[in-house]
């Protein structure tokens, strides 16, 4: 309902000889906003209100008869209002009225007398314009548009172009509207000030008509026309998963004066999905030398760090997130929490496990311990659970830590699978292979559909040796969901590894880099069959990019192999110096190493 909507309680059509006892709620609301409105501009002019007795009683009658069911009688009683006093407050009734009772025509007469008497309202032409491209009336529609683009304000303007290919989202035919919005916007791409955010406005309604095409060719011309404007960077930033050479555009505007913040943390969140946390880590690092005192980059950062065994930088920057964070209680779990944006209770919870965590990479269990009490939500009691057996398994207690987790209560189905799920990680670290894979065998039965639970039963097999039933697995889950990209990627690796089919391998690993462009393991996996190949310049290519985005400890052992077989031995050995660093645990590693009878 909008302000003015009015009871719901059947009322009379006649007018009750006591006013004062039967004041509609709605027309006191209306009658309040056009004191309001004329007092003001009365008051400049040093003359009397124009809410008298006679438009009170008008108001009145038009209310009631719409309470009524009458809503004609009322929208002519409210019209009549509007064009006497030259209202805005009223004519935005009238045309609620006929809308809201179906009468898109009487909605239409209502605004086009509200423009002739007040040709200057910007919201008369704004809703005349909804009004005309809801009805599909693109033709009648251009005069509305041209003049509320005429006569904003530059700020206005840029707001209304940016806003037109979501208004033109409801057109059934989107090449009419691409046609439609080429027209009213032709006379602002020649305008400094305008131009960047009409092309862009163009370029999002030729990807409504699906013309890929001409929505790139727009993109790219104002890029290079509008070098400082952020809307190119921003439809780039969105399109950058399908097309990922657009990249440049997003790079080049950070790298100009006076970059966004918000379009530096999208990018960050971009990188940071696509694992390619170095690059994002610099992003971040960025945003808060600019902007200090927000608190969810901080967090973010933190993560990150923590992802790449940096613990004492993602201590820091966990810290100064919890320094910045409002102490709030983390919601109920109701269907209105967004864990992409939490909440300041989540972001709290979620920067005590990470603390717990990088205490837990030191070995210091007990500050570990100290971060974990102070989780108290029953939302993250598996959370909890998990990291408290982690550390008994570390510890050498890995039988406790198996039932710490199965001792856990459910309260739901996904608590199950969780459990699994933290219980075959904890056998997996303990390099506790078959007893792994009979764990997953058997959340398989439990959970039938469930393709990543499948996928992990795959990755066992191949720990314990089982290829064909690995390769089994994986064509399962293929098949169920051909978008997993890291089920394409573990097929063509595990081909690569063992040098077999490897035409086949590289096909799998780039359908892989297809599905997830940059993926820094995916990106390893090509650089691993290049190499096995033969190709060793076009493996290190791929294999220098993907420990840039990502320095992983396996990433790095394929790196330096590579560079040890081409006669760089120096810089392969300054790379596995930092990965042992990171993790000396590392099988791959290790292996590598004592393969190639390397001394560190």
């Amino acid at each position: 309902m909008n302000a003015y909507s009015h009871t719901s309680s059947p009322l009379p059509t006649q007018v009750p000889g006591r006013l004062g006892l039967r004041l509609l709620p709605a027309a006191v609301a209306l009658a309040a906003a056009v004191f309001a409105s004329s007092t003001m501009a009365q008051v400049k002019r040093h003359t009397n209100s124009s809410l008298d007795a006679p438009l009170m009683y008008q108001l009145l009658i038009g209310e009631m008869l719409l309470s009524g069911g009458d809503g004609t009688a009322a929208f002519d009683e409210l019209l009549d209002a509007a064009r006497r006093t030259r209202n805005e407050q009223l004519f935005r009734r009238a045309v609620d009225v006929a809308l809201g009772t179906r009468s898109a025509e009487r909605g239409l007469a209502a605004l086009r007398a509200w423009r002739q008497a007040r040709p200057d309202s910007l919201e008369a032409m704004r809703l005349q314009l909804q009004v005309l491209v809801a009805l599909n009336r693109l033709p009648d529609a251009a005069e509305p548009l041209r003049s509320l683009l005429a006569l904003s304000a530059e700020s206005d303007r840029l707001e209304a172009m940016a806003a037109l290919p979501q208004l033109l989202q409801r057109v059934p035919d989107k090449r009419q509207a691409l046609a439609f919005a080429e027209q009213a916007l032709q006379p602002h791409l020649a305008a400094t000030g305008t131009r960047a955010v009409a092309r862009i406005a163009l370029a999002r309604t030729a990807l409504l008509a699906a013309d890929k095409a001409k929505a790139l060719e727009g993109l790219e011309r104002a890029h290079q026309e509008s070098p400082d404007a952020t809307a190119p960077a921003g439809l780039a930033l969105e399109l950058l998963r399908e097309h990922p050479h657009l990249e440049r555009i997003v790079i080049a505007r950070l790298n100009r004066a006076n970059p966004p913040v918000p379009l530096r943390l999208a990018y960050a969140r971009h990188l940071a999905t696509a694992q390619r946390y170095t690059p994002a880590i610099e992003q971040l690092e960025l945003a808060t030398a600019a902007q200090p005192d927000q608190p969810n980059p901080w967090l973010t950062l933190g993560a990150l760090h923590l992802e790449l065994r940096h613990p004492q930088q993602a201590e820091q920057a966990l810290l100064k997130y919890l320094a910045l964070a409002p102490a709030a209680p983390e919601p109920s779990g109701g269907p209105g929490d967004d864990d992409d944006a939490p909440s300041a209770g989540q972001g709290r919870t979620q920067a005590w496990l990470m603390l717990a965590q990088v205490a837990e990479q030191r070995g210091d269990y007990a500050q570990a311990e100290q971060w974990l009490a102070k989780v108290e939500t029953p939302l993250r009691a598996l959370d909890v659970v998990a990291r408290r057996a982690n550390m008994l398994a570390r510890q050498g207690q890995l039988g406790q830590a198996r039932q710490l987790i199965r001792s856990t209560p459910e309260t739901s189905a996904a608590d199950g699978r969780a459990k699994l799920m933290a219980e075959a990680q904890l056998l997996r670290d303990a390099r506790q292979w078959r007893e792994a894979m009979q764990l997953l065998e058997q959340g398989a039965r439990q959970f039938p559909g469930d393709t990543d639970l499948r996928y992990e039963q795959a990755m066992m097999a191949e720990k314990t040796g089982a290829l064909d039933d690995m390769e089994r697995l994986l064509r399962e889950v293929i098949r169920d969901k051909p978008d997993h990209a890291h089920a394409y990627n573990a097929l063509g690796y595990s081909l690569a590894e063992r040098a077999v089919r490897l035409t086949e391998a590289r096909e799998l690993i780039l359908k892989a880099l297809q599905l997830s462009p940059g993926d820094p393991f995916i990106t390893d996996s090509l650089g691993w069959a290049e190499y096995r190949l033969g190709n060793v310049a076009e493996a290190l290519r791929h294999l220098r990019a993907a420990y840039s985005a990502r320095p992983d400890t396996e990433i790095a052992a394929h790196l330096g192999e590579v560079l040890w077989a081409s006669g760089q031995a120096e810089e392969a050995r300054r790379i596995w110096r930092e990965a042992r660093a990171r993790d000396a645990a590392n099988d791959v590693l290790r292996d590598t190493l004592a393969r190639l009878k390397v001394d560190l």
